[in-house]
């Protein structure tokens, strides 16, 4: 019995969880962070959204049943190994999605629509969209997006554009060296084609999302950059008397530039698995497999909160 909940609570996928910690970027931006109440209804809707994204990748295991029976990992899943039957994922697929969209509800209608959003878009991905390249791409995509979005909906602090353009090229990033490893792992794997898998991965060539990979790092790094350029908060500001005349200038520089290096090293090091350990395939799992990317993103997280709440 024991053995059964842990299939039922492994096939939320758990550990996609880490994605919805994008919603919390308008909160942490916007200087709310302290703000209980704000916070509180962002927790919520990560719950909610934790809940929506399983219930979206149940209907993608059930629809990938015989797919995943022929993957080197996806096959352990529970419902590609027998683990949990279809009509059982079928009814934990209505019992999460009712709780989802009701949490949904009871944060803003704001929310709520862009939970519907996310839903119909992953369902169409499901449905039609997966083996069609290019829109494959677009639709993990715009996933991670929508979750940015939601978060300005709850809190109602408004990002930056070029924020936002950061996050669409991060996403375009994440979403093509998903493919990239997916097509470098199925080629190395005998006995099964790509085409079996993923109808869309016969019209990729590894040159050709490298090509794709570099175009969206650069874009990242360029919007992000100029993001910390002009968004507030200015640097700290001295007016004492016994400072160089020179140092307080410098003190009132815009530090979030600072964070830029800990995202420059994050691309590098991504970059770096996908081609040397040819890792990708689950963004969650290299954040979570590598020592080194996993501190760039904490040290960033550390540099914007104490920049943006102690500094500036």
């Amino acid at each position: 019995m024991i053995n059964h909940y842990y299939y039922i609570f492994k096939l939320l996928r758990p550990r996609q969880w880490i994605k919805n910690i994008a919603l919390f970027t308008a909160l942490v931006l916007g200087g709310q962070l302290f703000d209980i109440e704000v916070s509180m209804q962002v927790v919520l809707g990560f719950i909610s959204f934790c809940l929506l994204t399983s219930s979206t990748y149940i209907v993608n295991d059930i629809l990938d049943l015989k797919k995943d029976k022929l993957h080197p990992f996806k096959k352990a899943r529970p419902i590609a190994s027998d683990k949990i039957s279809v009509r059982e994922a079928t009814v934990i697929f209505i019992i999460i999605l009712s709780l989802s969209l009701f949490i949904a509800r009871e944060v803003g209608s704001g929310f709520f629509l862009i939970s519907l959003l996310y839903l119909i878009l992953q369902i169409l991905y499901s449905f039609v969209f997966k083996a069609i390249e290019i829109f494959d791409i677009f639709f993990i995509a715009v996933g991670y997006i929508l979750r940015v979005y939601a978060g300005e909906m709850i809190t109602g602090y408004h990002l930056s554009v070029w924020l936002l353009l950061t996050t669409i090229s991060l996403s375009m990033f994440l979403a093509i060296g998903k493919r990239r490893s997916e097509l470098t792992l199925l080629a190395s794997y005998a006995g099964v084609r790509a085409t079996q898998i993923r109808q869309s991965l016969s019209h990729y060539s590894e040159p050709l999302l490298a090509a794709f990979l570099t175009i969206f790092a650069t874009s990242t790094f360029i919007f992000y950059s100029l993001f910390t350029f002009l968004e507030n908060p200015q640097g700290v500001r001295l007016d004492l008397i016994f400072l160089p005349d020179v140092l307080p200038y410098y003190l009132q520089r815009k530090w979030l530039m600072v964070t830029i290096i800990p995202v420059v090293y994050g691309l590098m090091r991504y970059l770096q698995d996908i081609y040397e350990k040819q890792e990708g395939e689950s963004p969650d799992r290299v954040l979570l497999s590598d020592k080194s990317l996993l501190a760039s993103v904490l040290i960033w997280g550390f540099l914007v909160i104490f920049i943006i709440y102690f500094i500036g």
